[in-house]
């Protein structure tokens, strides 16, 4: 995935992520890039610093997160799983040829849920198929260290 910094003609700021840099010029130019603040869709890339990980020591991130702030987290993760798991249906291992039957209209609009390995992932999302990570389960308290 690249992250790209954004803004709008009205100066907004925000971050795109794409599965590759041409994704960015394909969305940008059919319009699909829009500002999450005013919706305008005359969107630019900001000049970045590139994101290079090496083997040496990780800084600390500037931005610290507390502890309620991660209960919180953890609790709206846990929220939205649950929400997913009551309201959409399960396709388990059919969830690549779900979706993708979804999106080209050959099989009933709704919400799925299941399981995709990486490639059939990166499959989807290459041919623009709407698809996002499930939080992870709730861990029991016996599960955790």
């Amino acid at each position: 995935m690249i992250r790209y910094a954004l803004s709008c003609a009205a100066g907004h700021e925000f971050e795109g992520w794409f599965g590759a840099s041409a994704d960015y010029d394909d969305q940008a130019e059919r319009g699909l890039i829009s500002c999450p603040v005013c919706d305008s869709r005359a969107v630019r890339k900001q000049i970045m610093s590139p994101s290079v990980s090496g083997a040496g020591k990780r800084e600390k991130s500037a931005i610290a997160i507390t502890a309620p702030q991660r209960a919180a987290m953890v609790e709206m993760m846990t929220q939205m799983r649950r929400h997913v798991e009551d309201n959409f249906d399960y396709v388990g291992p059919r969830f690549a040829d779900e979706a993708r039957a979804i999106h080209q209209g050959k099989a009933e609009e709704r919400g799925i849920y299941g399981e995709a390995t990486p490639t059939e992932v990166k499959a989807l999302v290459e041919d623009g198929v709407p698809v996002a990570p499930m939080p992870p389960a709730e861990l029991k308290k016996s599960e955790v260290n």
